[in-house]
């Protein structure tokens, strides 16, 4: 090889950098126009948690929301800027509040149904259903999702959202296929001797069957969840994986380990319990990938082993 030419090595050390660019600003492109778009929206007020969750997860921050302190709490995320006013309680909101905060569309659900002639007075409402009786509702969420992200002018960035909900349950599942079908009963403790059960048409649930496990619990729900079953059920759940969604009192689980009838259940004497971190139980799809998230990782050892 003569002096001054190329070497193959050099070549593609060349052609790997200018990829390695062209793919940086392209990103960079794309967040800019997410950025844009986000900052084009309309200022939404979001009185649903599911729908707060949903409009953060579209990058667009609502200029306000109900009960943040609890919502940071229980859903821990997506991530609420401290900016984002509180409207209060969701049961007994600040009308006045909301007023001030001039938004241009209101996110709300049919739970919230009896409201929407007061707020239809301080701007348009947009009120999405997830959580329907018998109704799986992820593909609710994902639904949601996508008409809100057409109503605001991000379509696109809907779509990401969704995709990157569907992947990450794809890739929870293939971590937990060797648990495909073993009966997974969601709770979430109440006291060391009730808890509530979560059921096919809450988002655990739901999110639980997509990843192939099957669920402990079949008896009718109400809204996805039975309020109040004892911990006696667990006895004929023998080969059931108990996962626990917090927010939990530490008391009341401290209260629950000591329980000797606690530890006489099967899938407790046999170390079936996981405990997780707190997730929004009617959230949308960053509950749900959170949930899977942290259930599959939970699970993890229990696939391996």
């Amino acid at each position: 090889m003569r002096a001054g030419d190329a070497s193959p090595a050099r070549d593609i050390c060349r052609t790997t950098r200018r990829a390695l660019l062209a793919a940086g600003a392209a990103f960079a492109s794309l967040g800019l126009s997410r950025a844009a778009a986000a900052q084009t929206a309309p200022r939404l007020a979001a009185i649903d948690w599911a729908m707060l969750e949903t409009a953060l997860a579209l990058g667009v921050a609502p200029v306000a929301a109900t009960e943040l302190l609890l919502f940071r709490k229980t859903a821990v995320e997506p991530f609420v800027p401290e900016a984002v006013a509180d409207l209060g309680l969701r049961g007994a909101l600040s009308y006045e509040q909301l007023y001030a905060s001039r938004p241009d569309l209101i996110l709300s659900s049919p739970w919230y149904e009896n409201r929407a002639h007061v707020l239809s007075r301080i701007a348009p409402v947009a009120s999405f259903s997830i959580y329907e009786p018998g109704r799986p509702p992820y593909d609710l969420a994902a639904a949601a999702t996508r008409a809100l992200g057409e109503r605001i002018g991000l379509s696109d960035e809907a779509s990401r959202v969704v995709a990157e909900a569907d992947a990450e349950l794809d890739a929870a599942r293939a971590r937990l296929l060797p648990l495909a079908g073993r009966p997974v009963l969601v709770m979430n403790l109440a006291d060391a001797r009730h808890f509530r059960a979560f059921g096919a048409d809450s988002m655990f649930g739901d999110v639980a069957r997509r990843l192939r496990l099957g669920l402990a619990w079949a008896e009718p729900t109400r809204f996805g969840a039975y309020p109040t079953v004892g911990v006696e059920a667990l006895a004929g759940m023998t080969e059931a994986i108990v996962v626990n969604v917090g927010p939990t009192s530490p008391s009341a689980l401290a209260e629950m380990r000591a329980s000797p009838l606690w530890r006489a259940m099967p899938p407790i004497a046999k170390g079936r319990f996981i405990d997780l971190e707190p997730v929004n139980p009617y959230g949308a799809l960053p509950a749900a990938r959170r949930f899977a998230r942290l259930a599959s990782e939970a699970l993890q050892p229990l696939a391996d082993g």
